[in-house]
């Protein structure tokens, strides 16, 4: 039996399914640690979910943009905040900073193989491509962390968290000039963002901090 081909739109759609999924559980529960209210939660999950991607579609000049595309994420968005709410208060869950950092992670590792390849079918550079994957993945968290009133983790723990998205790209820009299939491109790019930051993470690696010293 021949198996099934997997196109580029098909492994498109499944990749950004995944990752949309995972940086809108990560504003769920950014938003519930903050108490948002059901709109709010709506507003923090949408703008994790699809500010990355939506930076990447203007820098492309690609249209429609991904979530208008498929409008129907924007409804399941939607019953997704509303369900997560009702969840999240019947069980009085525990809301810490880890229970966030790992769905972050895995969007970041899903997102970032996802635009660098669409940057890479529009003809773009390989540095331009690298750079649209860490957009995609790192823009939407950013505006999760600011609508929240905190400061940008990706900015200020020090641990790897756009430099593990840029790594995962090289990754990608590496297995696609090899000629390997594009679902295993993809794969051992996300594969590879994921891990770093899992690994920072564990084990608690820091980027070096630009320290001022004081008179």
């Amino acid at each position: 039996m021949t198996p099934p081909v997997i196109n580029f739109s098909t492994l498109q759609a499944t990749v950004e399914i995944a990752a949309t999924l995972a940086f809108a559980l990560s504003g769920l529960l950014a938003g519930a640690r903050k108490q948002l209210d059901v709109v709010g939660l709506c507003v923090v999950a949408g703008l994790s979910a699809f500010g990355g991607g939506t930076l990447r579609d203007v820098l492309l000049d690609r249209r429609p943009f991904f979530w208008v595309e498929h409008a129907d994420w924007l409804w399941a968005l939607m019953g997704l905040s509303f369900a997560a709410m009702l969840f999240l208060r019947g069980r009085h869950l525990a809301l810490t900073e880890k229970a966030i950092q790992w769905p972050d992670a895995l969007g970041l590792g899903l997102f970032t193989a996802n635009g660098a390849l669409l940057a890479l079918n529009a003809g773009q550079p390989a540095i331009v491509a690298v750079l649209m994957g860490v957009i995609t993945a790192t823009f939407g968290g950013v505006l999760r962390d600011i609508v929240c009133n905190e400061i940008p983790a990706a900015f200020h723990d020090h641990r790897p968290y756009a430099l593990c998205s840029f790594v995962g790209g090289w990754v990608l820009v590496a297995a696609v000039r090899l000629d390997a299939p594009e679902w295993a491109a993809v794969s051992a790019a996300a594969a590879t963002a994921v891990m770093l930051r899992g690994l920072a993470l564990w084990t608690g690696w820091t980027l070096p901090a630009w320290r001022i010293h004081k008179r």
